[in-house]
């Protein structure tokens, strides 16, 4: 019997124009509570923006934000990973001086930061995964914040292959480059992964592994399908999560993870019944 869902947002719980079924979604989501499933969202993406979707739901839906660096129940800060500040610094300055790269976003627990100079087109890029976003001069007059990511755009292969290949060799043992799809390479904590977030959830809830159901499509999902045995790789996925995931789900532009949470919740009820 699941006692726990996990999903992620972009290119899994979400269709392509950044929208879900939300008819269907509650119809799905009042079965699942009535029926004590936690349900819980683990994204890349800010836990302001995450939470600004499921409006009137925060007792009901945990969040892990930031590929697993916070994660949040009833709008409470439960658990977060920093990075050391001046690593965040020297990793900035490399990415900035050596590879010229501008489209790049800081997370602190407070805010997004961006520098002032920015482009329009970066911006609207981001509104679709921050909803709070501070501009800043330079990224080190940032005061009274942690920082738990750093995520860049990087539209050229041939530099994300580079950027990550740089990155493993100066920084190998301090921060990990995971691709989150959408040109988007996030910087992290090596010991930071959804999967890691959520088994300590579940450590705490009493709630085995087999218990959860999990859905993904980015390799920032692999730690989280792999907690599992019913683990499901979108219709459209990166190679690494089809070979972790033990099933497919139908697309995300048709619902498909409702569909298959809804599959889970008649087949449990036929069984009680």
């Amino acid at each position: 019997m699941i006692k726990a869902i996990a999903v992620d947002k972009d290119g899994t719980f979400f269709k392509s124009d950044n929208t879900f079924d939300e008819a269907y979604f509650n119809k799905i989501f009042e079965s699942m509570m009535e029926r004590d499933i936690k349900f819980i969202i683990a994204s890349g993406n800010q836990y302001a923006q995450l939470r600004s979707f499921f409006s009137g739901k925060d007792h009901q839906i945990t969040y892990i934000a930031e590929n697993g660096a916070v994660t949040y129940q009833n709008n409470k800060l439960e658990a977060a990973e920093y990075f050391d500040q001046q690593l965040v610094f020297d990793v900035l300055n490399l990415i900035i001086n050596h590879y010229h790269i501008e489209d790049i976003v800081l997370s602190g627990v407070k805010s997004a930061y961006v520098l002032e100079d920015v482009s329009n087109d970066f911006l609207s890029f981001l509104n679709k995964y921050y909803f709070n976003i501070t501009k800043v001069s330079d990224f080190k007059n940032i005061e009274q914040d942690e920082f738990v990511k750093i995520a860049l755009r990087i539209k050229d292969t041939l530099l994300l292959d580079e950027v990550m290949k740089g990155l493993k060799a100066q920084y190998g043992e301090e921060i990990k480059p995971v691709t989150s799809g959408n040109d988007s390479l996030d910087l992290i904590l090596p010991k930071v992964n959804k999967g890691v977030a959520i088994k300590t959830l579940l450590d705490k809830w009493e709630i085995q592994p087999q218990e959860l159901l999990a859905f993904g499509d980015a390799n920032n999902d692999i730690e989280m399908l792999a907690l599992t045995p019913y683990s499901y790789a979108m219709a459209e996925c990166s190679p690494g999560v089809a070979d972790v995931a033990n099933y497919r789900a139908p697309s995300n532009d048709e619902s498909g993870v409702l569909q298959v949470i809804e599959r889970y919740l008649k087949q449990d009820n036929d069984t009680t019944n």
